[in-house]
């Protein structure tokens, strides 16, 4: 494995450390874990996106109809 350093501000330290799970977490193990939430809440929102699209489809297709205007008009 290749380590490297990275600068970080100081405030942002502090949020890692505030946010270790435990003590003696190491900010590796806690940004790994931070990577695998993000990208499950990504894919989970470009789910719902795909979702929200075909349904957006199914909809129009319900309400915009013929039927549905001739009895506004009665």
């Amino acid at each position: 494995m290749t380590t490297t350093t990275i600068q970080l501000d100081k405030s942002l330290v502090r949020s890692l450390k505030e946010a270790q799970e435990y003590p003696r977490q190491t900010y590796n193990d806690l940004i790994k874990n931070m990577i695998r939430v993000f990208q499950a809440a990504k894919k989970k929102n470009q789910y719902d996106e795909f979702l929200h699209k075909i349904q957006q489809a199914k909809i129009k297709e319900l309400w915009d109809n013929k039927e549905d205007e001739a009895w506004q008009n009665v």
